[in-house]
């Protein structure tokens, strides 16, 4: 009932959405044509060359690029917003595993030989805890893993992915198609830490594939945000530890019980839990090297032309940087997210000539160029959690990631966009999308990716993903991922201009909509997403 609520709600707001407009607005096109393919193209040749080697966050090449951001506001006339500053500079640390080990009863395990993990723990010192099986590591109303077990202060060994039955269908959707739980490691470690457990052990099925592709990294430091002590620290997060089939099987006859593949099999033909604190004890210790760094997002503020209006912001994201230098060979990422960033200039520019010519915005708009999306959506996070401007004030995000490319699904029709979010939680956002779309550009508006069971889970993993969880409506513009996807072919030269500039109209002229309408973006739907 509450689905059909929300679909009533929404097509009703289409509606109202195409009678907005019935009628083209002529400013909005005049200033939509100021997002031009030359000047794209100008912008993302500078940005995504060599001379920046990638735009790596921290780096001297990230801050380059910056600067070159702000000369361009600079050049337009917009001025600095954060007390004379067009940054907001942010402190990160680099973490990287210096010694570690993994005891059970007599067995003792090593780093990138029977386990592995992505850190970012500065130390953990575990001294002959208990260990709990359980199973899976899910908890539902349908499945729970924790019935009947207490994980408190204990470390939690668990298999990776989800009961299946014989046909190989999750118990869970019953069919092929995984449950969320399956892949979302995440999903299992904090769920065991709510329970009080110390640390977590995952049964890793391709554990040889897996660390073989990720190898290089594990000895490459990982970086995170520094939060001040006792807020959101790292140092909070529950030690999680990816471990071998061989590794599982050794503890779990050390503790007297069966290999892991008889339980697995057990537990996947009855569909009922096998969990269970084993005769056995373990230890975990790990060692960490920290440096601290810093990095920065880069804000252009225009403010609005309207007194009762201006204090409201609606905000345009992109992440400037990328992922550097690797192996010798530069990682330029035209695509990810070059594109994004030069049309994001390009939608502040537009919006900085209507206010010269004294047809600026009623409401404020933020043009916001994160960092460190890369590595954890760390810029983004640092701004939703230490806002320039209040999120209470912030009307909408619209987040622009990988525009520039066609994806195998769509090589025949370059003229699509993924839209991914906007009618999560306001179908007044949706509608104005659909029209504008309608309206000015006729863009084929796919929406495959914005259905919470997609496995891909792209609604989690750009910049938008830190304002809608604080219940702020986005917009996720993307155009899918292609073969130079974080590789070093990812260069200027790929990129279809045309197509981009049309998707920077389609969100300009959302945006522009969404700033001079009189009525604010109404929070109306509960999204169907998890926070």
């Amino acid at each position: 009932m509450k689905r059909i609520l929300q679909l009533a709600l929404a097509l009703s707001a289409v509606f109202h959405g195409e009678q907005l407009f019935a009628q083209a607005d002529t400013l909005a096109i005049k200033y939509a044509k100021t997002i031009t393919p030359a000047e794209l193209k100008e912008h993302l040749y500078i940005l995504a060359s060599d001379a920046y080697k990638g735009r790596d966050t921290g780096s001297e090449e990230m801050r380059m690029a910056a600067d070159y951001l702000i000369q361009q506001y600079k050049t337009m006339g917009v001025g600095p917003c954060n007390n004379g500053s067009y940054k907001q500079e942010y402190p990160l640390k680099k973490v990287k595993i210096g010694s570690s080990s993994i005891t059970v009863g007599n067995g003792n395990y090593a780093f990138k030989k029977d386990y592995y993990s992505f850190g970012g723990f500065d130390q953990v010192d575990l001294s002959n805890l208990k260990i709990v099986f359980a199973g899976y590591g899910i908890e539902t109303d349908k499945y729970n893993d924790y019935k009947g077990i207490d994980v408190k202060d204990a470390i939690v060994l668990c298999f990776m992915g989800e009961p299946v039955d014989a046909a190989g269908n999750s118990i869970f959707t019953g069919n092929n198609t995984m449950s969320e739980w399956s892949d979302d490691f995440r999903m299992k470690r904090d769920l065991a830490a709510s329970k009080g457990a110390k640390a977590i052990l995952y049964i890793e099925p391709n554990f040889d594939y897996i660390l073989q592709r990720v190898a290089y990294f594990l000895d490459e430091p990982r970086m995170a945000l520094d939060y001040p002590k006792g807020k959101n620290t790292e140092e909070e997060v529950l030690p999680y530890f990816f471990i071998s089939p061989s590794m599982g099987d050794a503890i779990m006859k050390a503790g007297k019980q069966k290999g892991v593949e008889a339980i697995k099999e057990s537990i996947n033909k009855k569909k009922t839990p096998r969990s269970k604190v084993l005769k056995t004890k373990g230890s975990i210790k790990l060692v960490s090297e920290k440096q601290s760094i810093q990095a920065e997002n880069v804000l252009c503020f225009i403010e609005g032309s309207d007194p009762a209006l201006k204090n409201e912001v609606v905000v345009v994201s992109a992440h400037f940087d990328h992922v550097g230098e690797m192996n010798g060979k530069i990682y330029n990422g035209a695509d990810d997210d070059g594109s994004g960033t030069v049309t994001a200039l390009e939608i502040a520019e537009a919006f900085q000539t209507a206010k010269k010519d004294g047809n600026g915005p009623k409401r404020s708009v933020l043009v916001l160029h994160v960092s460190g999306e890369e590595k954890g959506l760390l810029g983004s996070e640092w701004y939703s959690e230490y806002p320039i401007f209040p999120l209470e004030n912030t009307v909408c995000d619209l987040n622009i990631d990988m525009i520039g490319r066609v994806d195998d699904q769509h090589k025949d029709n370059e003229k699509y966009v993924y839209i991914i979010g906007s009618d999560k939680l306001s179908t007044s956002l949706h509608s104005i999308s659909e029209a504008s779309n309608k309206t000015y550009t006729k863009l084929d508006l796919d929406y495959t990716y914005n259905d919470p069971n997609d496995p891909n889970r792209f609604y989690y993993r750009s910049d938008h993903y830190n304002f809608a969880k604080h219940n702020i409506p986005v917009i996720f513009y993307f155009s899918g991922v292609h073969e130079d996807y974080h590789q070093p072919g990812d260069d200027p030269e790929k990129i279809m201009y045309e197509k981009m500039s049309t998707i920077g109209h389609l969100i300009f002229h959302t945006a522009w909509e969404v700033a001079n309408r009189a009525e604010r973006l109404v929070v109306d739907v509960k999204s169907d997403f998890e926070d």
